[in-house]
């Protein structure tokens, strides 16, 4: 049996796992366009900031790979995938049979159409290290002292910390009237927005590039209100959408990313997808979306690689979530929890720049948002993965010292002995 990987990435790399779990004979090609193999993609901003080294950037390394005798094609891309042929077809030209084949592709930047854009040095995307390998080439290179954000979601905040840890001042541009609008709420938003600008962070909201100026390399950029800002450096950090273009002529079925069943089978026989290239569905509204996050792509990944060898497995679905350090505040958001509408009930507790935030819908927990104080988030999650009524204890939530006592026996003997997975790490 030859099983063909195509992406390093947590999904990639678990199901390799999985594969051998089940599998010890059967051959593994693992294909990734990125010359490191096994890497923290959450780590580049830390690396970029010297806050990791490169020795820490690893959670796999290519030698435990080979150990599991896994053949490694990095640097390399897929460029088509030929079902009726069960192969696939590299920028290079070579043709690669497969038995069962995963793609494991993820996500990659999305970049608008900006005036002056194309071509221009000092211009870049952060999700790579490579990426991140560039930018400090850059800055080193160039003195640079300044730079514009282009974009006020995590990987945006993220790299303005990194940014500004090399005593760089960063200025955030968002379009909405927030940064962390599909994560928090106002009131997190806020609290983090403040915390930035102490920091020397200046953050403009309701506004976005929509020129950037310079010969050959970036000298300013210019917003939609008329607004240049000098700069040497735009990170654009609008986003992701997932890395499926080169499906296109496969008949592989996708939507804003490739469908998959609960065994992670696409349409095709023979063709598995996992991580964030894909479309599952939300446990909590039962509708099919990406959820772009590491513990969904790692779950994702594993049941795929189960499926591949032959043991059945099946993927319940997930929820988002995310847990970030953001100018020093601690901060989670798990499950729906950036609700606007009357159909919920909403609870909040705020003390200085502690927030917390729990939305409600007949009588079940479907979204938390922890600021500054996320010691319990685990049982919330456990609460919304769960569906558990919870019109008992509710009036608990909040507490301070709420924890498991407030719970339900089973609830509680479940949690205990492991049996309710919470994937957040």
């Amino acid at each position: 049996m030859r099983y063909v990987i195509v992406g390093s990435g947590p999904a990639g790399l678990n199901a390799i796992e999985a594969i051998r779990e089940v599998d010890k004979e059967g051959e593994i090609l693992l294909i990734t366009a990125e010359k490191y193999v096994g890497y923290s993609r959450p780590l580049i901003t830390y690396l970029l900031g010297r806050k990791v080294t490169e020795e820490k950037m690893y959670y796999r390394t290519e030698n435990y790979l080979k150990e599991m005798r896994v053949d490694i094609k990095p640097a390399t891309r897929v460029e088509r995938v030929i079902p009726e042929k069960k192969s696939i077809v590299t920028d290079s030209g070579e043709e690669i049979h497969y038995d069962k084949l995963l793609i494991a592709t993820g996500g990659k930047p999305f970049v608008p159409n900006i005036e002056g854009l194309t071509g221009k040095k000092g211009v870049f995307t952060f999700t790579t290290w490579e990426d991140e390998e560039k930018v400090e080439k850059y800055i080193e290179e160039n003195d640079v002292k300044e730079a514009v954000v282009l974009g006020g979601g995590l990987i945006g905040l993220k790299t303005t910390e990194a940014l500004m840890e090399l005593g760089v001042k960063v200025t955030i541009v968002e379009l909405a009237d927030r940064i962390l609008s599909v994560t928090f709420d106002r009131k997190a938003s806020e609290i983090i927005t403040e915390a930035l600008k102490k920091e020397g962070c200046s953050v403009i909201t309701n506004d976005t590039v929509v020129k950037v100026n310079g010969d050959d390399t970036v000298s300013s950029v210019v917003l939609k209100s008329g607004k240049e800002i000098p700069t040497k450096l735009l990170v654009i950090a609008i986003g992701v959408k997932p890395n499926v273009e080169f499906l296109k002529d496969s008949g592989i079925e996708i939507n804003r990313g490739i469908v998959v069943n609960e065994k992670m089978e696409t349409n095709v026989e023979g063709v598995y997808a996992a991580g964030d290239c894909t479309e599952f569905y939300d446990l909590i509204d039962g509708q099919r979306k990406t959820i772009a996050i590491w513990p969904v792509a790692v779950a994702q990944g594993r049941v795929a690689g189960y499926n591949m060898a032959g043991r059945n497995v099946r993927y319940p679905g997930g929820i988002p979530m995310n847990s970030v350090e953001l100018a020093g505040i601690p901060t989670i958001s798990v499950g729906h929890s950036n609700v606007e509408d009357d159909g919920y009930e909403i609870l909040t507790f705020e003390e200085g720049n502690t927030y917390k935030k729990m939305v409600l819908k007949d009588n079940r927990l479907i979204g938390a948002i922890l600021v500054n104080d996320i010691d319990r988030a685990g049982i919330y999650t456990g609460l919304i993965l769960q569906k558990l009524d919870v019109s008992s204890f509710k009036d608990r939530l909040l507490d301070e010292n709420f924890g498991l006592v407030y719970l339900p026996k089973e609830f509680r003997k479940k949690m205990l002995e492991g049996e309710i997975k919470i994937w957040l790490e």
